[in-house]
């Protein structure tokens, strides 16, 4: 039986592409959409035969399709709210939205336990993000200094993204001491430094996710890079996180956790 499923930041670019792709899947059903403008047709935005209008009252529209899982890609205030609600009527949430407190964190942590309902929170749902985040752990062992460059589009608001802040929490969780001596030592590049690995944003229009991790080494340097040219990047990560969380009981962190 298909999962049912409603988008919140349903018009926004991610959110409209994430409705396209659940509705084009065999074994999702988008049944509603939310946003803070409603009264569009979700069908013309997507340009399928779907007889649904995008509402702003979450709430009612969870009460009236009783959908299993929550897809949120909007703010990180509107996300935890839009989780607590979801949690709160036996419903699932999958949120894409990154810039979740370490406090809004471990409330969802708490109440998943309780209402024993399965959460996926993950800063990118792209399959080839999740290698280039494992690769570049691994890596970290046998090279002496590290920094990462991410880039995004110009409407991105946070920065560093949270897949650099996850890549750089991994990477300075496997760095050998020697690296890390290396890559503490103070420099005069602007960035965000996070467990002593440095982290450059990038903001311009054209881009859409792009992240490196460069390391180097004596008379060697290594960068693992993935490049998402288009949304449908997040197309397969998404699907498989709303099929995985219907058997969860617990809050999960990070797509790579659910392959």
């Amino acid at each position: 039986m298909a999962i049912d499923v409603v988008v919140t930041g349903a018009l926004g670019k991610m959110g409209i592409t994430i409705m396209k792709a659940i509705y084009d899947h065999s074994n999702t059903n988008l049944v509603g959409a939310v946003d803070v403008k409603e009264g569009d047709s979700i069908g013309e935005i997507i340009g399928a035969k779907l007889d649904l209008s995008v509402e702003s009252d979450l709430k009612k529209v969870l009460r009236e399709t009783k959908p299993r899982v929550l897809v949120d890609f909007t703010r990180a205030d509107a996300a935890f709210n839009n989780a607590l609600v979801a949690l709160e009527n036996g419903i699932h949430p999958v949120i894409g939205t990154t810039g979740l407190t370490d406090s809004n964190i471990e409330h969802l942590h708490v109440l998943c336990e309780e209402k024993q309902l399965g959460a996926i929170v993950s800063p990118n749902f792209a399959l080839g993000t999740v290698l280039m985040m494992r690769f570049a752990e691994e890596a970290a062992k046998y090279f002496n200094s590290v920094e990462i460059i991410e880039l995004h589009h110009n409407n991105k608001i946070d920065a560093p993204s949270g897949t650099a802040i996850a890549t750089a929490k991994k990477i300075g969780s496997s760095l050998s001491n020697s690296a890390k001596e290396t890559t503490n030592q103070p420099h005069n590049l602007l960035g965000t430094v996070i467990k002593g690995v440095p982290i450059h944003s990038v903001r311009l229009p054209g881009l859409v996710a792009q992240h490196e991790v460069m390391f180097g080494g004596k008379g060697e340097t290594l960068t693992i890079r993935h490049d998402s040219i288009s949304r449908e990047s997040f197309h397969a990560g998404l699907i498989l996180a709303v099929e995985k969380v219907i058997d969860l009981r617990r809050l999960v962190i990070g797509l790579e956790n659910l392959l």
